[in-house]
């Protein structure tokens, strides 16, 4: 029961972090380009719009396995 304890506050963290990151991110001058890296893929063409942003789903990746890696219970 106790790891079940440590799960939910190390998920009630995580919560209260993402939060304060939508709350307050906006105004860090580096929020402004996260989606808007030079390898997303945005095409337009008349009424059909396509974005797919794949280098900031490659670096979001990454700094979340660092983070996994680091915080690993072992």
């Amino acid at each position: 029961m106790q790891s079940f304890g440590r799960l939910l506050m190390v998920l009630g963290v995580a919560l209260l972090i993402v939060g304060a990151l939508f709350v307050w991110g906006s105004q860090w001058p580096w929020t402004s380009r996260i989606g808007r890296l030079p390898g997303d893929l945005f095409f337009k063409k008349g009424h059909f719009t396509f974005y797919f942003p794949l280098a900031t789903s490659i670096l979001i990746s990454i700094v979340l396995t660092i983070l996994m890696l680091f915080f690993r219970g072992k």
